[in-house]
């Protein structure tokens, strides 16, 4: 999705990277799905590229409240 949104708003790499405030190799790795990226600057790079991020808690069964 970074890539995508990335590509479709006509920005570079480096210049997201820029942006951000984050590393052009921490960019190419994010968008190759490393998996050890740190959440912080995750956030920082979807926060610049408008990706909102919606987080949904486990439903509850009524036996458990």
């Amino acid at each position: 999705m970074v890539r995508t949104s990335r590509k479709q708003l006509g920005v570079t790499q480096r210049d997201l990277a820029l942006t951000s405030g984050t590393g052009l190799r921490f960019v190419i790795d994010l968008e190759k799905g490393k998996e050890t990226c740190q959440i912080g600057k995750v956030l920082t790079v979807l926060h610049t590229l408008g990706i909102r991020i919606a987080l949904t808690p486990p439903a509850v069964s009524e036996s458990k409240v």
